[in-house]
């Protein structure tokens, strides 16, 4: 039976009932505002912990799950949000605030009497939770989702070493002597509940992935311990999001992913000695991902090989996946190029071949493109 899940972070009510075998939900509530987010959702939680801190009551802010309404792609939450994400923040007075900054500031501005105002005069704090949102959360997704893109990235390295470089941005902007255990003094400021639950994702996470799975920046690494040691609100928003990743990992979300639970544990091969120039080559195309020689044994009178400089589990054609649709395409268009360079012997055209597997004459565990020409190729070949 399929279920949904309310978020118990403040008090509901709610009835159940049931209709063509499935479980609904609907919620009754009196509340001024009603936060549509779930305890994993680290984006939500930094509006979580503005509440949290300003301590203010479900009569105000309702917390309550996406699936009161359907779920995210719902009808009825679309027409809130037309983005089909969390966080959602609405209101009796029919205000519709999706995206978790815009959701803090609103927070902020209408309980700014209670709590803290989040707002140091520090301009630091503004500045690391925009490089937050613009250069993490959007790549994030490299730490969990199945496949890429991950925003730019097509490739999860590259999102994962973006990533520990964003990281280390902020950790420059971090003074190493703090007034306090928060980043931008003695008061938490935005800063804090922005970047907080993003760092129990990446904490969890990060370790998955190897080689990536590095020590935090120092700096980072501390505050976040001891925010989360000397503050109950963020100690509770950490439980809440750890415990949504601790089900992903028990319902075995990274036994499929690259670099996480799947890893490249196929042996080197000869082309690996090219690429580090131990074996030399006769050297046509030299680029940061990719590498072409000529065959040594040609099977035209011009023949070239294109490979991928990491193999990254591409050991065959067959072996693909949606995490190799970059360097396909990348070398693909390089094979191209090379069909066109006279000076290599090509004429009128090429036969671009990748062979996969025993059967498809492959001998080298390495996925390779030939790129064949300088005679009359012939249908069907051998």
């Amino acid at each position: 039976m399929r279920r949904f899940i309310i978020s118990l972070a403040v008090p509901y009510l709610y009835s159940s009932y049931f209709a063509n075998g499935l479980a609904f939900m609907t919620m009754s509530t009196s509340s001024k505002h009603t936060l549509y987010d779930l305890p994993v959702s680290n984006n939500g939680a930094r509006c979580r912990l503005i509440l949290y801190k300003k301590k203010i009551p479900s009569e105000d802010v309702a917390i309550v799950s996406p699936a009161t309404l359907g779920g995210l792609k719902s009808d009825e939450y679309l027409a809130l949000n037309p983005q089909g994400k969390m966080p959602l923040l609405t209101s009796q007075d029919g205000i519709n605030l999706p995206e978790s900054d815009t959701i803090c500031r609103y927070l902020m501005s209408t309980y700014a009497d209670k709590g803290p105002s989040f707002l140091p005069d520090d301009p630091t704090s503004n500045l690391i939770a925009r490089i937050h949102d613009m250069y993490i959360t959007t790549i994030q997704g490299c730490l969990y989702k199945p496949s890429p893109p991950f925003g730019i990235y097509g490739t999860r390295q590259d999102a994962l070493k973006e990533l520990q470089k964003q990281l280390q941005v902020i950790e420059d902007l971090v003074s190493g002597e703090r007034d306090g255990y928060y980043l931008c003094g003695a008061d938490c400021s935005l800063a804090d509940v922005t970047l907080f639950p993003t760092m129990v994702f990446i904490k969890e996470m990060l370790p998955k992935f190897e080689p990536y799975a590095n020590d935090l920046p120092p700096k980072l690494s501390k505050w976040f311990d001891d925010v989360k040691a000397n503050d109950a609100d963020f100690m509770k928003v950490h439980d809440e999001v750890n415990g949504g990743i601790q089900n992903w990992d028990s319902n075995g979300r990274w036994d499929s992913i690259w670099l996480a639970g799947v890893r490249d544990e196929e042996p080197p091969t000869l082309f690996d000695k090219i690429i580090a120039g131990e074996i030399p080559a006769a050297i046509v195309k030299d680029e940061p991902d990719l590498l072409a020689f000529k065959d040594i044994n040609p099977a035209a009178p011009a023949h070239v090989l294109v490979i991928p400089k990491n193999r990254n589990g591409l050991s065959s054609l067959s072996k693909s996946s949606p995490e190799h649709i970059e360097i396909l395409g990348k070398l693909l268009v390089a094979a191209g190029q090379i069909s066109k360079d006279e000076s290599l012997g090509f004429g009128d055209g090429s036969r671009i071949v990748i062979n996969d597997g025993k059967d498809g004459g492959q001998e080298v565990s390495h996925i390779h493109v030939h790129v064949l020409g300088g005679r009359q190729m012939y249908w069907p070949p051998g």
